[in-house]
């Protein structure tokens, strides 16, 4: 798969990627808004393992972020939980590069997913959580369209304690901002590892999803 942005392409994951992968899980300033499962020890073999069994069936989809002028891969991001019936999903994201963070990238990449969400996958929803403290997700997420519907209380653990999320989502039926090329001179908030759904990259044998939702 290949979709092509103003700021960058997304493209299938590849199990040489798994060097990058384990860099950016090793930096907890990356992973401090992202999953759980970051928490924990993982080797790179782990990693391997698990780029070798996504995108397997039919209920996630996880793409490769690559910088569009040096098809560097400088993060991650799809939708998970998707719904036949619901015509819904749930939207997951992560910069792992941090040279882009605070370019406007995230908002490009949110914005190309969810099209191909309407588009291709023909979905009528799609949804996201992000930790209230995580201001540039936020922003990214409102200026790729995303609308606010809540706040999930004391729905993430972090940092020794339990923090609000915010609900947000988008329907096919809103109007979507028009997209943006990559700003390199963006001066914007620099934590941008946006949140994804939670623990569900396990990296074990049998573990093949990702996505941005709570644990349960």
């Amino acid at each position: 798969m290949f979709i092509k942005g103003h700021a960058v392409t997304l493209r299938s994951l590849e199990v040489a990627d798994a060097e990058v992968f384990y860099l950016w899980s090793q930096d907890r300033e990356i992973t401090q808004f992202s999953l759980s499962s970051y928490a924990y020890p993982q080797s790179q073999t782990d990693i391997t393992r698990w780029l070798g069994t996504i995108n397997q069936g039919q209920k996630n989809v996880t793409l490769g972020i690559c910088c569009i002028k040096t098809g560097k891969l400088i993060g991650y991001a799809g939708l998970a939980s998707i719904s036949q019936i619901n015509r819904s999903a749930e939207y997951f994201i992560l910069i792992g590069d941090k040279h882009y963070w605070g370019k406007g990238v995230a908002t490009n990449v949110t914005q190309l997913v969810t099209a191909y969400a309407f588009r291709d996958l023909g979905l009528q929803r799609v949804e996201l959580t992000a930790f209230v403290d995580n201001k540039a997700a936020i922003r990214a997420y409102e200026n790729a369209g995303y609308q606010h519907e809540g706040i999930k209380r004391q729905a993430g653990f972090r940092h020794g304690g339990f923090y609000d999320k915010v609900q947000m989502s988008v329907l096919v039926s809103d109007e979507m901002p028009e997209q943006k090329g990559f700003d390199s001179e963006a001066k914007e908030a620099d934590a941008v590892a946006l949140d994804h759904k939670e623990g569900l990259v396990q990296l074990e044998p049998n573990s093949h999803e990702i996505s941005s939702k709570d644990e349960d």
